[in-house]
């Protein structure tokens, strides 16, 4: 089971990685910090001292389009902050 689904690189997240060394990342449903915090030690080689998690709720959408109006729903997700040590930084960018 893939514990990290993707990193989370919004304009929010990126000002938090550089203020405050917290990384967002999108996370199994199923997982808990302690899963969460062997994962991100195991695949960035870094040390994590805590981490959050909240679950973003299902939002509905509407687009105006030339072939008229379109409803859609964005599915719900499971959001975790990670807290890294002070002096260490995750690469993000680096496999692009």
């Amino acid at each position: 089971m893939d514990i990290l689904i993707k990193p989370i690189i919004t304009e929010k997240a990126t000002a938090q990685s550089e203020d405050q060394n917290v990384y967002a990342f999108e996370v199994a449903r199923s997982a808990n910090k302690v899963e969460i915090k062997k994962a991100v030690e195991s695949f960035y080689g870094v040390n994590v001292e805590s981490v959050r998690t909240a679950i973003v709720p299902a939002k509905f959408q509407t687009k105006y389009t030339k072939a008229g109006l379109v409803k859609g729903r964005k599915s719900a997700y499971k959001k975790a902050l990670v807290k890294v040590a002070g002096g260490e930084t995750i690469d993000l960018y680096g496999n692009i």
